[in-house]
């Protein structure tokens, strides 16, 4: 087991480093490129910064292991919204003032929910992953109609001011966004083969594996740059990173992995993961756009609360693994 644990502590390390020259790389070059700093921040940043769930359920979808595939997407969004939110609005409130964000609000609302259909049946098939792939490209094609006719957002002067944090020729974008791709997919594959050898070393399932570990780990860039963007007071750019990658989490990661290899789903999914999941999704919706006349605003106490939940639900699963529990 020393061997598979050197590799998930080592292929998170590189993951994690990669994952942020990956994205630091794609949004100068498309800065440089004329895309304006609302489609960065929305789907460069957002979207980059779930890479590594993409690389890594890819690779373990192609490898047989879709459980650690769906625990990896589903996880980490549990993960963003319970330790990356919660931690960082118990650091410091976070005022919502960016239209787009309470616009892709109702849409991650109701993506999850139609996760929930897919899997009904027990299964996410190749056509339902397909779907989920068609859905986040609709997605993407509507956010770029709606960015350039659209008027300024806050969310594309918080890019603005990261982008100026580390300036970039064309050149050296580019060439930090092909090192990190590269080194995205090296470290993806160690991350999987280690944590794949340690459920199967402990007669763990492969979905528990990736809803823990692997999820928290692959979340870690959202959590990076997040505590980063907190810094500068770039509120939007905190929660536009979570509510971005969540729907590619969900979109794009199963998607993909499901078009791959069919995911077989298990009826603790549902009632477990997926339930907390939809629960903390709605919770950050109603702080973030506010209610009774409220300002949106994640406060410290509802960070505390999130928070509260992600070691809950991960203690829970914790206490599963020591029981014996395969689930």
């Amino acid at each position: 087991m020393i061997l598979p644990a050197v590799a998930v502590v080592a292929g998170l390390i590189l993951l994690v480093w990669s994952a942020e020259r990956f994205v630091d790389g794609a949004a100068a070059t498309s800065r440089r490129l004329g895309l304006s700093p609302l489609l960065i921040g929305m789907l460069v940043i957002g979207f980059g910064t779930s890479a590594p769930e993409l690389m890594v359920s890819a690779l373990a979808a192609g490898q047989g292991n879709p459980g650690l595939a769906l625990g990896n997407a589903y996880g980490s969004n549990i993960a963003n919204i319970g330790l990356i939110l919660g931690l960082v609005a118990l650091i410091s409130p976070l005022a919502v003032h960016s239209g787009v964000i309470r616009r892709e609000l109702p849409v991650l609302g109701a993506v999850t929910l139609l996760s929930a259909l897919l899997m009904w049946g027990g299964v996410i098939g190749r056509w339902e992953g397909g779907l989920l792939l068609v859905l986040l490209a609709g997605f993407i094609g509507v956010s770029i109609f709606l960015a350039r006719r659209g008027q300024a957002d806050p969310l594309a002067a918080d890019t603005e001011e990261s982008l100026a944090v580390h300036p970039m020729s064309l050149r050296v974008g580019l060439a930090w966004t092909g090192i990190g791709l590269v080194l995205l997919v090296v470290s993806s594959r160690i991350l999987v083969w280690g944590a794949v050898a340690i459920a199967q070393g402990f007669g763990v399932s492969d979905l528990i594996i990736g809803l823990t570990v692997v999820a928290v780990g692959t979340s870690l860039p959202e959590l990076a740059s997040s505590i980063s963007a907190l810094r500068r007071r770039e509120h939007d750019l905190v929660l536009g990173n979570v509510v971005g990658s969540n729907l590619f989490n969900t979109l794009g990661v199963v998607g993909l992995a499901a078009v791959i290899t069919p995911i077989q789903v298990g009826a603790e999914v549902l009632l477990r993961d997926w339930t907390l999941m939809t629960t903390m999704t709605a919770m950050m919706a109603v702080f973030a756009l506010g209610w009774r006349g409220r300002q949106g605003r994640i406060n410290r106490l509802e960070g505390a609360v999130l928070l509260t939940m992600f070691v809950a639900y991960t203690g829970w699963l914790v206490h599963l693994v020591l029981r014996g529990g395969n689930v």
